[in-house]
């Protein structure tokens, strides 16, 4: 029971923290410079400037029929978290307006809004909920495409969103600015989602494939595997080294390979998600 508690009080805290700052990059940096940051959000800037109303009120209003359907495909539970990250998003964006524009440099703060966004968004995704409104629609396309990561979809949909802003506000450098926002946001979230899991695949194959992997073992502390491979011209059975590193290990690891055997094959290409000891945990759901 106190362990569930303490689970329970960590997702809270998460989207509370999460959606401060997302709040933070919305209503002290881009609002005010007139960037719609895609989304609904983008949307609710839009509107605001067309109807008065308060970009956090709107953003709330704009979320109710779309947290209706995410009831409808996700169940109770998970609503519960995603309204009340929309309550706490739009009482913050309302609230921190008070505070006034940071700067007026359109680049300066499309740069900070975008990177508040995308780590505060970040946080409420790790939390187990969403902002609402196209996260919810994000949620359900991920469901469906798996190979497409969030930051990509939301990529995606915010650019024609921004795109739909340059009619309201007839102004390409705005466009321009807000594409940059949209982009940087985009990659900060796909930072904080999933890690820097990019490292390095490599396979060697050789004659030498037992002292080599032994100095793999000892001097870079990482695991290797031995597959079996044979030479399709000469028929020789042989060796074949394969291990995930690092990037920042990349470069020893060729070198421990060049020492030992110079006529050594070696294939290097990237990994972009990794599970297992020293990376993420399989069992965890995928966001």
């Amino acid at each position: 029971m106190k362990v569930e508690v303490k689970v329970i009080l960590k997702k809270v805290f998460g989207i509370i923290i999460g959606s401060f700052i997302n709040a933070c990059g919305i209503s002290l940096f881009l609002d005010p410079n007139n960037l719609a940051p895609g989304g609904l959000i983008g949307i609710a800037v839009i509107l605001n400037r067309m109807t008065g109303l308060e970009t956090g009120t709107l953003f709330f209003l704009l979320n109710i029929p779309i947290v209706m359907l995410g009831l409808w495909r996700f169940g109770y539970r998970f609503i519960t978290t995603t309204f009340f990250a929309v309550v706490i998003n739009s009482i913050f964006t309302n609230y921190t307006t008070r505070f006034g524009v940071v700067t007026t440099d359109p680049l300066l703060a499309s740069l900070a809004g975008s990177i508040l966004v995308g780590v505060g968004i970040g946080i409420v995704f790790r939390s187990g909920a969403t902002t609402g409104g196209i996260d919810i629609i994000i949620k359900i396309l991920r469901e469906k495409y798996k190979h497409l990561k969030t930051g990509f979809l939301f990529l995606i949909l915010d650019v024609i969103i921004v795109a739909i802003s340059g009619f309201v506000f007839r102004d390409f450098n705005i466009i321009m600015y807000a594409l940059i926002a949209v982009v940087v946001s985009g990659q900060v979230m796909d930072y904080v989602l999933y890690g820097r899991d990019e490292a390095k695949l490599m396979y060697v194959i050789s004659d030498k494939a037992d002292l080599i992997a032994d100095r793999i073992l000892d001097e870079l502390d990482v695991g290797a595997t031995f597959l079996q491979g044979q030479g399709a011209y000469t028929g020789a059975e042989k060796k074949v080294i394969m291990c995930v590193v690092k990037k920042n290990q990349g470069p020893k690891l060729e070198e421990i390979v060049k020492q030992e055997d110079k006529a050594a094959f070696l294939i290097i290409s990237s990994a972009n998600e990794i599970y297992g000891e020293g990376y993420k945990n399989i069992l965890n759901e995928k966001i």
